[in-house]
């Protein structure tokens, strides 16, 4: 690709370390197209789960695509926006060893929590990890240095168990628009590791309001 209109903004050379994303959905998978085309020729996706109907209007997947294995179909998709192959690994993240900028899409509380203990705090292989959450209307991002203690405290902090998680609606939990939100804010943090420039921790945008928290 020609990456001619960013090259003052990012240095292509910058975005070649690998990058893990562990989870393809709502998040994850318009993360993907967005590390791809920004140049992350490196990127690795970790889903077991396949498209179903109902992830179609909040999700980067096709008609097609249902039925399939979402990882097999991201990869595809991505290919044929980008030219660039990614490692897909049909497969549940259960404390896989991973090296890079690791980013989570991941869906539950304690998917999060077995991520963070068993493969990402304190290792140093892992410059940063972006931990990115999706309510309703509303976006989280979480970006910390897993070998960093006062990161580690400061991350902690924000894990709670599922059953305190607030819970919306079936009806109410996804849309597209946030998905692609979160997507953009994203791909933005892992710019900022790559190019060793600030970012913070904590990002907060409530679609809603249109209010936009920083720390």
């Amino acid at each position: 690709m020609d990456f001619s209109r960013q090259t003052d903004l990012v240095d292509p050379e910058a975005l070649e370390a690998a990058v893990t994303l562990i989870g393809c959905g709502g998040i994850g998978s318009f993360a993907a197209l967005a590390l791809a085309k920004m140049g992350c020729i490196h990127l690795t996706v970790y889903d077991d789960d396949r498209v179903e109907e109902h992830n179609i209007p909040n999700q980067l997947y096709r008609p097609q695509d249902v039925g399939k294995l979402k990882v097999e179909c991201l990869a595809q998709i991505i290919k044929d926006f980008t030219g660039i192959g990614v490692d897909a690994r049909p497969e549940r993240f259960l404390g896989q060893r991973v090296q890079g900028v690791v980013v989570s899409g991941v869906d539950s509380m304690e998917a999060r929590r077995r991520i963070w203990e068993r493969s990402i705090r304190y290792k140093a292989g892992v410059p940063a990890y972006i931990d990115a959450r999706m309510g309703a209307e509303v976006a989280r991002v979480y970006t910390v240095r897993p070998a960093d203690p006062d990161h580690v405290r400061f991350y902690e902090r924000t894990l709670y168990t599922d059953d305190e998680a607030w819970q919306a609606p079936c009806t109410a939990q996804a849309i597209i628009y946030n998905g692609l939100g979160i997507a953009s804010l994203v791909a933005g943090q892992v710019k900022r590791v790559a190019m060793g420039e600030a970012w913070n921790l904590e990002i907060i945008f409530d679609q809603k309001t249109l209010t936009f928290l920083t720390s």
